[in-house]
């Protein structure tokens, strides 16, 4: 039987170490709860071992788990000199091949998101769904570990074939470490570029155009996530026929709800996600 999916992420669930074990996290995760929550047909390819436990994490969402000996592990060690985050472990590569062969997007209405958050995603992927809509969220492309496991920012290479085959790209300033050359580059090359600024809201290049929009202003609970979301909500909001700058405006509205909860708690309800629809309403009434 062929699954037509409305929202297909591709991509490492992790595993993020805390004091009292590990949560689960990576784009994935985040981006699979709020799809489903804005009412679409989920399905997620990823790798872990066969221990990790996705039931909950997932309810509601189709996931397909390519083996692997592990899980991908990540460490966020905190210093009087900041944040140093230490990748322990990767899961397998992502290759069209791992894509379910009774899977599919509808090529009117389907969206596929590759999020990498360890290099794992095989750029060939972009080649592999004809005509359904390509959502990027970057940032495992752009980042490596050393010989200990340390995570840097990584210079993202062959960025141009990627970057046009993409509908739309999402990334965070600290991705790109500020540099304004370098998302001007970026923009050049791809039809929609945003870059998230936190609590700053966003930048939106689109149509020879670059706007920013500010976003609600929330008590900041924990962040983490927070992109993703943005992320998913902007991909499906944009598919949907909203233009970049409305597609933003109610993707700020969503991720700002998130930082008011920790974790995966920060990934959207339905009604959170009416809130925004009505917030939108009368933003343009």
């Amino acid at each position: 039987m062929v699954i037509e999916l409305d929202y297909l992420v591709i991509g490492h669930v992790t595993q993020d170490l805390i004091d009292s074990g590990f949560t689960i996290g990576g784009t994935a995760s985040y981006a699979a709860r709020t799809a489903r929550a804005m009412g679409c047909r989920v399905g997620v390819v990823t790798s872990a071992s066969p221990d990790l436990d996705l039931s909950q994490v997932m309810d509601g969402v189709l996931v397909s788990r390519f083996p692997a000996a592990t899980t991908t592990t990540f460490e966020n060690i905190y210093t009087a000199s900041g944040r140093r985050q230490v990748l322990h472990a990767i899961a397998e590569t992502l290759t069209p091949a791992a894509i379910p062969p009774d899977w599919k997007t509808d090529a009117a209405r389907g969206i596929v998101h590759l999020g990498p958050v360890a290099q794992e995603c095989d750029p060939t992927l972009l080649d592999a769904f004809g005509t359904a809509f390509v959502g990027l969220t970057p940032q495992g492309w752009m980042r490596c570990r050393d010989r200990d496991g340390t995570v840097s920012r990584y210079r993202w290479e062959g960025t141009e074939p990627l970057l046009a085959r993409a509908d739309a790209v999402v990334l965070s300033e600290e991705d790109i470490e500020g540099d304004a050359a370098l998302e001007a580059h970026y923009a050049a090359q791809t039809r929609v570029l945003v870059v998230t600024r936190g609590a700053a809201g966003c930048t939106v290049h689109a149509d020879g155009q670059s706007r920013d929009f500010p976003a609600p202003a929330v008590a900041d609970v924990d962040a983490t996530g927070a992109g993703d979301i943005f992320a998913a909500a902007f991909f499906v909001r944009l598919q949907r026929g909203a233009d970049p700058w409305t597609a933003a405006c109610f993707a700020n509205c969503v991720a700002a709800q998130s930082v008011t909860r920790a974790g995966l708690a920060g990934t959207p309800t339905p009604d959170e996600i009416m809130h925004c629809e009505q917030a939108m309403l009368k933003r343009d009434a």
